[in-house]
């Protein structure tokens, strides 16, 4: 006997425990890989210069799939770069009070220069967004950002006052470490262009790393 009506629909794939795992993780690493594809194309080329059918190709992956993850340019652009921002900040994050602050903002920079030196896509692509006004990016600078600045800005402000460092205006100090650790990143063929190094060049990134530390550290220390 045939059934009228409507098909009854196939009951959705059940996936095992393992297989589900197995499934998250390709999935997982596939949106990786098309972000990692996007940040090499936007840092090269700039949103405007870079297409959906250059990110898919470079991360091996069908126009289709990709807007599967990510809606649209746009989109995955912004996901880029508020993920790299995190990433960025996670070591801004950890300040507090009852750390000593000289070895703190030593290890700080420390952590920041080897990420110029290991994440340089990263740095010039968002040197390029805040140079552009920061268009897509300017709500997280205005909230998530300066939340995060003041916050830490009273962690130094609390040094100061218990005298554990010299006076000074705690952004400004922020400001510097991040411009100066940075710029090798930003400006890594002008840096090779006049010093005939880079950061991959273990001897000239610890001394670099020393040179940054001294300029930086020594007028914090009370006397």
């Amino acid at each position: 006997m045939k059934s009228e009506g409507k098909a009854i629909p196939k009951p959705a794939r059940a996936f095992s425990p393992t297989a589900q795992k197995r499934r998250e993780k390709a999935l997982k690493e596939k949106r990786a890989r098309i972000m990692q594809a996007a940040l090499t194309l936007f840092s090269k080329n700039g949103v405007s210069g870079t297409t959906v059918e250059q990110i898919s190709e470079l991360a091996n992956v069908s126009k289709s799939n990709l807007l599967y993850y990510f809606k649209s340019k746009d989109g995955l652009y912004l996901s880029v770069i508020t993920h790299l921002l995190d990433v960025w900040l996670s070591p801004l994050q950890s300040f507090s009070a009852e750390q000593e602050p000289i070895e703190t903002l030593r290890e700080y920079i420390k952590v920041k220069l080897e990420m110029s030196r290991d994440n340089p896509a990263e740095s010039k692509l968002f040197c390029m967004e805040v140079v552009q006004g920061a268009p897509l990016l300017i709500k997280e600078l205005e909230t998530p950002l300066k939340v995060l600045l003041d916050a830490k800005s009273a962690v130094i402000n609390e040094w100061i006052t218990a005298g554990k460092l010299n006076a000074v205006e705690p952004v400004h100090l922020i400001f510097s470490i991040w411009a100066i650790t940075q710029h090798y990143a930003d400006f890594s063929v002008q840096i090779k262009a006049v010093t005939g190094n880079d950061l991959s060049d273990p001897v000239f990134f610890e001394s670099t790393l020393k040179n940054i530390q001294h300029i930086i550290l020594d007028g914090l220390q009370p006397h």
